[in-house]
């Protein structure tokens, strides 16, 4: 084993391949499009039906083939409080193969940077807020995704085992709730955001009198337009380099409830709002400590309710043709 060797990052070289894991999803598609627009011209992605990323030797050949020198592993199997409570055998084997496959296969073929995205939800219930890095491992976890959770925290464990044992400037990002274009509306599968935008798009159009949503309303939670998530993984990929994960998010929050009136007044329904106290809240508050992604130089620029209203009208562009 060797010791973690200092190294400063610089900007990375915009010629050289890029594989971005997870190219169509939410965060992929947001990182695909600001890479293209800062001028990278070699990037390289696969579907899952062309990749199979839970498959191990499907996994090394790609990278013997392609033979990335960046990587941003960005895919994961991902879902709402419904589909974590639901499905945790899946939640946590399919992450599991994912990164372990794709990590090892980087190591193999001589990746030089690698960032690794996790979620918010690795920190405990009820950490301190908002959450510092330094929280991870010190409570039990939300145990309607825990199975997740511990999927994402061991590709953190990964990230600084490898910087550990081959002295690589391997980095990992953790961002708050995601949102925006790309995103998931699905009924079953969607997260608190999309979710809303689905429900109350559909209230609207169809002139229903009364939406009721799940819980009480009184969670807070922090949201992050995935454009501000792309840029800010690029901006540590050149600017960061340490062991700890980061945290990456705005460092303010909402509650559900005002979220939910957010949305409705984002998609024009004026119907009534109730809440179905019987359905679980999951975690009380989520707000992200972001001290050390300021330190490096990055601050969120996309205003909620304008990005609310942009994620919206996407919807309404492209609903017929996402998933559902």
């Amino acid at each position: 084993m060797t010791n973690e060797v200092s190294y400063n990052p610089t900007k990375l070289d915009r010629a050289s391949t890029f594989y971005i894991a997870g190219h169509r999803g939410l965060v992929g598609s947001a990182i695909w499009r600001k890479l293209r627009s800062d001028g990278f011209t070699n990037l390289v992605g696969r579907s899952s039906s062309e990749l199979d990323l839970k498959n191990r030797n499907e996994v090394y050949s790609f990278f013997a083939e392609t033979k990335p020198r960046y990587v941003v592993l960005a895919a994961a199997k991902v879902g709402g409080i419904l589909a974590n409570n639901s499905y945790p055998v899946d939640f946590l084997s399919d992450n599991l193969r994912i990164q372990v496959n794709v990590m090892d296969a980087a190591r193999e073929y001589g990746v030089e940077r690698l960032l690794f995205l996790g979620s918010s939800c690795i920190y405990p219930k009820f950490a301190e807020q908002p959450i510092r890095e330094d929280s991870l491992l010190t409570g039990h976890l939300e145990p309607t995704n825990d199975a997740y959770a511990i999927a994402k925290i061991a590709g953190i464990m990964q990230v600084q085992a490898v910087r550990r044992q081959y002295g690589l400037p391997w980095i990992s990002a953790m961002p708050t709730n995601l949102y925006g274009p790309g995103d998931n509306f699905s009924p079953e599968g969607s997260h608190v955001l999309p979710a809303l935008i689905r429900r109350y798009d559909e209230a609207a159009e169809a002139g229903e009198a009364c939406v009721t949503n799940w819980g009480t309303g009184s969670p807070l939670r922090e949201f992050l337009h995935v454009d501000d998530m792309a840029d800010a993984c690029l901006h540590l990929l050149e600017n960061y380099d340490g062991p700890s994960q980061v945290n990456v998010g705005t460092g303010s929050d909402i509650s559900i409830k005002e979220l939910a009136s957010m949305v409705a007044s984002a998609v024009g329904y004026a119907g009534k709002i109730e809440w179905d106290v019987t359905k679980p809240d999951g975690t009380p508050r989520k707000l992200l400590d972001v001290s050390k992604l300021s330190e490096a130089g990055w601050k969120a620029s996309i205003d909620l309710q304008e990005g609310i209203r942009s994620t919206v009208a996407w919807y309404r562009a492209n609903r017929d043709g996402i998933r559902s």
